[in-house]
């Protein structure tokens, strides 16, 4: 049995500095209060180097300009802790949730998938770069000894069985947060490693600092033992960021939207899924006044905010951040927020990744997510009621429909094979060809019946007709309709190549049925369209 622990050093650093990649190699200072009484609470080793304390107030520390001042972010602190979690969750299903910058993973039987525990703890600080995180990893055979050591030891640290007690020999005895007068205490005794504290005769000892001073030296000796106190595995994507400035213009933003796109994706790749949908929330600026912005929430942070909200479902899963960044902007270009924009949410609603084969004899379709992307592309130019799939709405008027999403069949080729039957278990299936719009036609009746009929570049006699069928409706509106239908079958010449009607004997005439209806507002013929 084995453990590994994942610690992250300098955590509510890299929980800002996640969403900023440029800041990685940089001095970063966080301040954290109420203005004006803001102070640093957390630096990084280049910030101590150049000179800057904890405590010092936000205005002493803006006097270090090459120190890069951010605000702490516990909204980052709760992302960043929940990428360690899928961290762990991407190699086992046995992790501890041990505290905001530690976890501990159970290695039992990834031996086989992995490989050795000296080539899984590379695998985890790969991975754990790949998520924006900066960690170090320490394995061995007890849990305690493993955390302890990822917070001692930088970088990768194996500690092989029986080995604990000389390996965590050189660290100091704050690796164990033991409390300040423990620390004040053994310091007057001199004893400020793991070597000497595990040396201290254990009566004296537990006269002197009691039960807490014992457990203190069975951790430096190593043979702390205790179990996993597992976490239950949880399937949220959520990303958020808080600006310090307003952003107005599309192009700063999609740069914002970018990292946090790419943090997302590289969480939800961790986890082997997809994002089958993009939930978008900005949270807009109150001091831009616009008659056009959206209702204010009441019911944020206890005040009054702007909200923009916008929910994108993708028509196939997908994890490729550059094209959901794409996708993002074409939406925000044709329905962009109204004011300034102060704060970003991000998540992604989870599935499994698409997995398709396509037939070896079936013409290639297009690619679901660069059918998207067109669809998008012309969404932008037309509007999205002018692009999608038309679909019937319940009513009574004819012809009624609107236009829906298009979302691709993703059992295409399963229903192309089934229709594949034996010509003797073809069954007849009737079409009708909608004419949009419907062209005027000239009916000739007789005894109230049609008898003849022509309209553009078609004529002939009825040789049958059936109806009529009335139907009306909505006449409160503007655009009522009341009509009355026939279904006719009509002996037609065929048409030349120049389209016009050859009234020739030599054609030879070609049968057809069609639906006609005349319009009592309008008070005239048209031709709704022709059966197949």
């Amino acid at each position: 049995m084995a453990f590994a622990s994942i610690y992250v050093p300098d955590f509510s650093i890299q929980a800002v500095v996640r969403a900023e990649p440029a800041l990685r190699q940089q001095p970063v200072a966080l301040v954290d209060g109420c203005p004006p009484l803001e102070r640093v609470v957390a630096i990084n080793e280049a910030a101590a180097r150049g000179g800057l304390d904890l405590g010092m107030t936000k205005s002493q520390a803006i006097q270090f300009r090459s120190i890069a001042i951010r605000l702490r972010s516990r909204v980052q602190e709760e992302a960043a802790h929940a990428a360690l979690l899928d961290l762990g969750w991407s190699v086992s299903p046995r992790v501890e949730d041990t505290a905001p910058d530690s976890i501990v993973v159970d290695l039992t039987g990834l031996a086989s998938l992995f490989g050795s525990e000296e080539t899984i703890a590379p695998l985890l600080a790969r991975r754990a770069s790949d998520l924006g995180l900066s960690v170090h990893v320490a394995i061995s055979s007890n849990l305690e000894v493993a955390l302890h050591a990822a917070r001692g030891f930088p970088g990768i640290t194996v500690i092989p069985p029986g080995e604990e007690s000389r390996r965590l020999g050189a660290l100091p005895v704050q690796v164990f947060s033991p409390p300040a007068e423990m620390i004040e205490i053994l310091e007057r005794w001199g004893v400020r490693t793991c070597e000497a504290l595990a040396k201290l005769p254990v009566l004296e000892l537990s006269e002197r600092l009691g039960q807490q001073g014992l457990q203190l030296r069975q951790c430096a000796r190593g043979a702390s033992l205790r179990s996993m106190i597992l976490a239950e595995p949880k399937l949220c994507f959520e990303e958020e960021m808080a600006l310090e400035y307003a952003v107005e213009e599309l192009e700063p933003l999609a740069f914002l939207l970018a990292r946090l796109l790419d943090q997302l994706c590289a969480r939800l790749s961790a986890r082997s899924l997809s994002a089958c949908a993009i939930r978008l929330r900005f949270e807009l600026d109150n001091s831009s006044e616009n008659e056009s912005a959206p209702p204010l929430n009441p019911h944020v942070g206890g005040r009054e905010v702007k909200i923009y909200e916008k929910r994108f479902t993708l028509p196939v899963p997908m994890r490729d951040s550059k094209m959901l960044l794409r996708l993002l902007r074409l939406h925000l270009q044709s329905d962009s927020p109204h004011a300034p924009i102060v704060r970003i949410f991000l998540a992604a609603d989870p599935a499994a990744p698409r997995v398709r084969q396509e037939g070896l004899f079936l013409p290639s379709a297009p690619d679901p997510e660069k059918l998207e992307l067109t669809i998008a592309r012309l969404a932008n130019l037309v509007g999205n009621s002018h692009v999608g799939s038309p679909r019937l709405i319940d009513s009574h008027r004819p012809d009624a429909f609107e236009m829906s999403r298009f979302i691709p069949l993703h059992n295409a080729p399963e229903t192309r094979q089934k229709n594949i039957d034996v010509p003797g278990d073809r069954e007849t299936i009737a079409a009708f060809r909608v004419f949009r719009p419907a062209p005027r036609a000239k009916v000739t009746l007789r005894e109230g019946r049609p008898v003849h009929i022509s309209f553009p570049n078609m004529h002939g006699k009825v040789a049958a007709a059936s109806g009529p069928w009335r139907t009306s409706g909505e006449w409160w509106r503007e655009d009522a309709w009341h009509r009355e239908e026939w279904d006719v079958e009509i002996d037609r010449p065929s048409l030349s190549s120049a389209n016009t009607i050859e009234n020739s004997s030599s054609v030879e005439p070609q049968r057809g049925i069609y639906r006609i209806y005349y319009d009592t507002l309008l008070q005239a013929w048209f031709v709704a369209g022709m059966y197949d």
